[in-house]
């Protein structure tokens, strides 16, 4: 059967949980690493020694894609929300201090066993910022949020941290002044000044793939007049269809497009969030770096727009099997066991390039490790993310003494390889400081990664929780 087709608890000591990232660094340093094979030099180092296997069980923080989803939704909803295992990273607390910015109130429930938090809807009609909204490193946030301040009769300015600024946002610029937004930006990139008001839906043909816009283009079309269409090139995940429709907002898909009738009123909704599957693609390729390992992962996001990764890792030679399934406000759950075995390689093109975009850079790490190696292409989306991923990936294992080849849209990376321990960089991107602790852990000799304090951005327990599987 093909998977396409088919909680770690908060240690924030921050009184209103915004995850700000000097505290995620405070908490990050704190850290104690039991074994030797995996252990923090300092809040912005990290040392990774070779390792045995990998064994155990984990259960991970909220997938980011819902967690940002949700919060936005129960904002813009009647009623309240509770939202029981949301995101830990920093990115997704951006987007709650946004909402707050926004007259949205929300609060961190301290007196429950996991991490939850509760938001009280504004309806569709939210109050205006005095500051710029913050959404620090949060591409998501920025361009999502974007569709939904469209929509106010106010104005917004979103702004990030140095390198959301560098991040182009014309994708929802374009179609949100179509719509009768007016946006300023510096050329091209934020701070975003938006003057929202009436929107008018329009028929919408996006000329490249994005969740994230079309999510934005969504949220902008439920509080458009008249009916918003949205066609993709390729189909993207529809995280943002399964979380309006939840909210209970109706929606219709044919092919690859979907349509949304604006002026719908949402309603609140108590919900779990299942565990973060681009988190959980680390595990699976530590994993599948060892022949003897065994892995669980429990109550696992296995929704069909974001499983490919798991066929590709079972035709590599991971053996993988899911119990427990189930589906939860349109989202498929699950558990994973998972196995190692003899890693052959893969090429990711096309529609697997767009599926895979957030897992490219784990398994590009991995692969000189494989038998055949890994190609990538149609991944040029890749070079506008945290860092330029390709450049990043290529410079990473090139110091660890792997041949790469840099293409324009991906890369070329032989198996068959033993890379050595090196000093690398994060370039400040979480993925990149994270596939590259995993890359390490086959490496002749130890790794030092600079900056890894970043992996916070998405899962700040990501090092202890890596320490507790491995075995030295």
């Amino acid at each position: 059967m093909s998977f396409a087709k088919l909680r770690l608890r908060p240690r924030l000591s921050s009184s209103d949980w915004q995850c700000k990232l000097a505290v995620l660094r405070a908490h990050t340093s704190h850290l104690s690493f039991r074994y030797i094979n995996l252990r923090m030099k300092s809040e912005s180092q990290v040392i990774v020694r070779p390792a045995r296997n990998v064994r155990g069980s984990v259960s991970l923080p909220g997938d980011k894609s819902i967690s940002h989803r949700y919060a936005m939704l129960a904002a813009i909803a009647d009623g309240s929300s509770r939202l029981e295992n949301y995101s830990t990273g920093a990115d997704c607390a951006s987007t709650l201090g946004c909402l707050r910015s926004l007259g949205v109130k929300w609060e961190h429930k301290k007196d429950t066993s996991d991490n939850v938090i509760e938001v009280q809807g504004s309806g569709p009609m939210l109050a205006a910022p005095g500051e710029a909204l913050d959404c620090g490193n949060s591409g998501s946030t920025i361009r999502m949020l974007s569709g939904i301040v469209s929509g106010q009769n106010f104005t917004s300015e979103l702004s990030g941290d140095e390198s959301l600024s560098n991040r182009p946002m014309a994708r929802v610029i374009t179609p949100l002044t179509v719509m009768g937004a007016r946006i300023s930006s510096q050329d091209g990139r934020p701070p975003l000044r938006i003057a929202g008001g009436n929107l008018k839906s329009i028929h919408y043909r996006m000329p490249v793939a994005s969740a994230q816009v079309k999510t934005c283009l969504l949220f902008a079309g439920l509080l458009a007049d008249g009916e918003m269409c949205i066609e993709e090139p390729l189909r993207t995940r529809d995280h943002g269809e399964l979380a309006l429709r939840a909210f209970g907002a109706q929606l219709e898909r044919k092919g690859n497009e979907v349509r949304i009738r604006g002026g719908q009123r949402l309603q609140g909704i108590e919900t779990r969030i299942p565990g973060d599957l681009s988190s959980a693609a680390f595990f699976l390729c530590a994993a599948a770096l060892f022949p003897n390992s065994k892995l669980t992962i429990t109550n696992l996001l296995m929704n069909p727009t974001r499983a490919r990764l798991l066929d590709v890792l079972i035709q590599m030679g991971l053996r993988i099997s899911v119990t427990q399934l189930e589906e939860l406000h349109g989202e498929l759950v699950g558990t994973l066991q998972v196995e190692g075995g003899q890693l052959t390689g893969a090429t990711i093109a096309g529609g697997d390039a767009a599926a895979l975009i957030d897992e490219i850079p784990v398994l590009a790490a991995i692969a000189p490790y494989t038998r055949k190696g890994i190609e990538v292409r149609d991944a040029k989306e890749l070079r506008v993310k945290e860092s330029d991923r390709i450049a990043s990936i290529a410079a990473n294992l090139r110091a660890m003494g792997a041949q790469v080849e840099e293409l324009e849209d991906g890369l070329k990376i032989p198996g068959g390889q033993s890379p050595r321990g090196a000093e690398l960089e994060s370039f400040g991107d979480h993925r990149i400081a994270m596939a590259f602790s995993i890359a390490a852990l086959r490496a002749q000799g130890e790794t030092l990664i600079r900056g890894s304090q970043c992996a916070a951005i998405s899962y700040p327990a990501f090092f202890s929780t890596l320490e507790e599987l491995v075995e030295h």
